[in-house]
C-alpha cells in the first residue's frame, strides 16, 4: 500500500471509492490540521514554482488559494474578511503591479 500521509481535498475518498480503491483516513485535529495546511502551502508553492507555462502555473495559484481560503477559516475569518485586508494593504501601500525592486536604502546614520 502505497503511503500518502498529507492532506487532500474532501472529495478525494469519495473520488477513489468510485475508483474501487482501498484506503484508510483520518480527521485531522485542530493544530495537525493547521500544521497539515501550512506543509500543503509550501507543497503547492513548490509545484507553481516548478511550472513553466501559464495554464500549468494557473493550476497550481488556484490550490494555493483554497489553502489560503482554509487557512484563514483557521484562523477565525472569511475569505470576504481576508480580502478586505489585502485590499486595504493594497490602498495604504500599494500591489506588486510597477515591478518595483528595491535596491538599497541609505542609512539614516551614515548621511
Amino acid at each position: 500500500m502505497k503511503k500518502y500521509n498529507k492532506l487532500v481535498r474532501d472529495k478525494i475518498p469519495d473520488i477513489m471509492g468510485a475508483l474501487g480503491k482501498t484506503f484508510n483516513t483520518r480527521t485531522l485535529g485542530d493544530r495537525e490540521y493547521v500544521e497539515s495546511l501550512r506543509q500543503k502551502l509550501q507543497e503547492e508553492s513548490a509545484e507553481y514554482l516548478k511550472t513553466d507555462n501559464d495554464q500549468d502555473a494557473l493550476m497550481e495559484l488556484a490550490d494555493m488559494l483554497e489553502v489560503i481560503h482554509a487557512l484563514a477559516y483557521t484562523h477565525h475569518a472569511t475569505f470576504e474578511e481576508l480580502e478586505y485586508i489585502r485590499q486595504h494593504k493594497k490602498r495604504e501601500r500599494g500591489a506588486f503591479l510597477n515591478r518595483t525592486y528595491l535596491m538599497d536604502v541609505e542609512d539614516e546614520k551614515n548621511a
